[in-house]
C-alpha cells in the first residue's frame, strides 16, 4: 500500500485544462482581436507609450549634445577669426613703414 502511494505521488499529472490554446499572439498583444495591435489592451497601449516616450527622450538628448558641440565649434571659428584678423593686422602695420 505504500509503495502504490509513491507511485501515485511520483507520475506525472494532467493539466486541468485538456483543450489546446488556439490563441495566435502573445496574452495581451491584441494581435487576435479585430484591428492588430492598436486595439490592443491596456498594458500593450501603455507600453508603446513608455517606448515613444523613451525614444522621445534620446532624441532630445541626442539634439542636446548635439547642439552643445555646434556652439563649442562656433566659439572656436570665432577665435580663430580673430586670431587671423591678430595676424593680418601685425603684418599690414608692419608693412606701412
Amino acid at each position: 500500500m505504500f509503495r502504490t502511494s509513491l507511485v501515485r505521488a511520483a507520475a506525472p499529472r494532467r493539466l486541468l485544462s485538456t483543450s489546446a490554446r488556439l490563441a495566435t499572439g502573445e496574452t495581451g498583444s491584441g494581435f487576435s482581436r479585430p484591428g492588430g495591435q492598436r486595439s490592443g489592451d491596456a498594458f500593450t497601449k501603455r507600453e508603446q507609450a513608455a517606448e515613444e516616450l523613451y525614444i522621445r527622450q534620446e532624441e532630445k538628448a541626442k539634439l542636446l549634445a548635439i547642439k552643445e558641440k555646434l556652439q563649442q565649434q562656433r566659439k572656436h571659428i570665432d577665435e580663430l577669426e580673430k586670431h587671423i584678423d591678430d595676424v593680418t593686422k601685425e603684418r599690414s602695420g608692419g608693412d606701412q613703414n
